[in-house]
C-alpha cells in the first residue's frame, strides 16, 4: 500500500471562534500504481484533504488528528525539514489554475531550473539540464529547447498546465494529486491533460489522486471514486460499479447534474436542491438528509457510519439505493 490515510480531521479556526470542520474523518487507501478520484461539490473538502495529506494547509487551518501513512511513515509526524523533503521528490501537487502557477518574469527553463535545485542543490548544470529536458519530454514537448527559453505568457493555459505537470514530475514522485487540473480549460484541452497524465502514469508507474467535482474527468482516468460531501466519504467504490450503479443518494444526484455518457445526451440534466450545509455549524444528522429525495427520520437524527455494503464497496447511508441502476455502461473501459 503506497498511502493509507486514517481518520483525518482538518479544522479551520476563525478569529471569532468559529470552528469550521472541513474535513471530518477521512480514510482511504491507494495502491501503487493507481488513480484515485475524489469528487464532490465545491466545498466539500477535496482540497484541504490533499493539502493536509502534504502538510500545507493555510491557516487559520489546522491538522487535528489522524494519521497518513506514506510508504509507511505517518507525515503527521513529521517536522518541516522532513516534510520538505518529501514534497516535490516523492509527493507533488498539481493546482487547478495554470495561470498562476508560473513566475510571469521568469521563462519557463529559468523555472524549471530552479524547481529542481530546490532538491539537489549540488547538482550540474548538465545534470540540471538532462532533468528539465526528460521532465518535459514526460508530458509530449519535444521542443524543450525553445520551450525553455520562452516566458509563461506565450503559450495558452492547456499548454502551460502541461508544463507544470512536467514541473511536478521533475523527480517521478511516487504520488502526484492532480488537484483540479482541468477546472479551467477547454473540453478538448480537458481531454489531452488527462492523456498526459494517462500518459505519466504509464510511463512512471507512480500513483495519481485525481480531485475533481466532474465525474467526465474520474470516468477516464480512475481506477476507484471517493465521494465527498460536507468533508466526509458518502462512496467508495471501485469506478465502474459506482458510475453503473451508486449507491448513495448524492453520488446519483452528482451523475444525473453532469453529462457523463453518450446514453445521457438525450436527457435533461437535473440540479441537485439546496446547498451543501454550513460546516461551522453541520446539522446533527446525514449531512445530505436536508437535500435528499429518500431521507427518513432517522436520517435527520443520526449521522450515518461509513460501512462495507459489499467487498469493495463502501456507502455511509441508512438506506442505501441497492436498487438504483443507471443504463450508461456505453463509455466504461
Amino acid at each position: 500500500m503506497l498511502l493509507e490515510v486514517k481518520d483525518l480531521r482538518t479544522y479551520f479556526h476563525m478569529p471569532n471562534g468559529t470552528v469550521i470542520k472541513a474535513v471530518e474523518g477521512v480514510n482511504f487507501t491507494l495502491k501503487k500504481g493507481k488513480v484515485l478520484g475524489i469528487i464532490g461539490e465545491s466545498g466539500s473538502g477535496k482540497s484541504v484533504t490533499s493539502r493536509a495529506i502534504m502538510q500545507i494547509v493555510d491557516k487559520p487551518g489546522r491538522i487535528e488528528s489522524g494519521e497518513v501513512i506514506f510508504k509507511g511513515e505517518n507525515l503527521l509526524e513529521k517536522n518541516d525539514r522532513e516534510m520538505s523533503r518529501i514534497r516535490g521528490q516523492q509527493i507533488s501537487l498539481i493546482f487547478q489554475d495554470p495561470n498562476t502557477s508560473f513566475n510571469p518574469y521568469m521563462t519557463i527553463g529559468a523555472q524549471l531550473r530552479q524547481a529542481y535545485r530546490v532538491h539537489k542543490k549540488k547538482a550540474t548544470k548538465q545534470e540540471c539540464e538532462d532533468a528539465v529536458r526528460d521532465a518535459l519530454k514526460l508530458v509530449g514537448i519535444n521542443n524543450w529547447e525553445e520551450v525553455c527559453k520562452c516566458y509563461p505568457c506565450q503559450f495558452s493555459a492547456g499548454f502551460r498546465q502541461r508544463i507544470f505537470i512536467g514541473m511536478a514530475m521533475i523527480f517521478k514522485p511516487d504520488l502526484l494529486i492532480a488537484d483540479e487540473p482541468t477546472t479551467s480549460l477547454g473540453i478538448t484541452i480537458q481531454a489531452e491533460i488527462i492523456q498526459a497524465l494517462n500518459d505519466i502514469k504509464e510511463k512512471v508507474g507512480n500513483s495519481v489522486i485525481i480531485i475533481t467535482h466532474d465525474f467526465g474527468v474520474v470516468s477516464q482516468f480512475a481506477d476507484d471514486i471517493f465521494v465527498m460531501y460536507a468533508g466526509r466519504c458518502v462512496e467508495y467504490a471501485p469506478k465502474r460499479d459506482l458510475l453503473v450503479a451508486p449507491r448513495h443518494p448524492y453520488t446519483v444526484g452528482l451523475l444525473r447534474s453532469v453529462p457523463l455518457l453518450e446514453a445521457r445526451k438525450t436527457k435533461r440534466l437535473k440540479s441537485i436542491p439546496g446547498f451543501p450545509p454550513d460546516m461551522a455549524n453541520p446539522p446533527k444528522g446525514c449531512p445530505f438528509a436536508i437535500r435528499c429525495d429518500h431521507a427518513q427520520p432517522k436520517c435527520f437524527e443520526e449521522q450515518p457510519e461509513l460501512v462495507h455494503i459489499s467487498e469493495d464497496r463502501l456507502v455511509a447511508c441508512h438506506y442505501p439505493l441497492m436498487d438504483y441502476e443507471t443504463s450508461q455502461d456505453t463509455q466504461l473501459d
